[in-house]
């Protein structure tokens, strides 16, 4: 798609986000009405979500550079505990392996733990760009 054509799909695209989060609201007014109030009818379900739309397109980008460092943070400890219980379950099934076949030990205790998954998922990760 050209970039005018894109372009001309905005204003369309701004009034779907703003029906939505009009329809957003009235939906949290009724069935949630134990944890969201809003009083003043239509005319309220309009300004709310109105706020909401303009949150999104003015403030949205600047808390996600603010919180980038954050999030690049959580995904480094997912990747070192999803990676650390791979290791983990392939430790298992070596020790039931004949010690003369297959031995697998991580040294260093959860710091040599860190660093093995890691590596196992900065290498995958490389593996995966290198297959597209």
């Amino acid at each position: 798609m050209s970039e005018s054509a894109a372009s001309s799909h905005a204003p369309l695209k701004l009034a779907i986000k703003f029906a939505l989060n009009v329809l957003l609201v009235y939906l949290l007014a009724t069935y949630l009405s134990a944890y969201f109030l809003l009083d003043g009818g239509i005319r309220a379900y309009v300004i709310v979500g109105s706020l909401i739309t303009l949150m999104n397109i003015f403030f949205r980008p600047v808390i996600y550079v603010l919180t980038l460092p954050l999030r690049l943070f959580t995904t480094i400890v997912a990747v070192i505990i999803i990676h650390g219980g791979f290791v983990y379950v392939v430790t298992l099934l070596t020790a039931k392996m004949d010690p003369n076949l297959v031995r697998l030990e991580i040294f260093g205790g959860p710091w040599g733990w860190i660093v093995i998954a890691v590596c196992l998922g900065l290498a995958n990760w490389i593996m995966k760009e290198m297959f597209k």
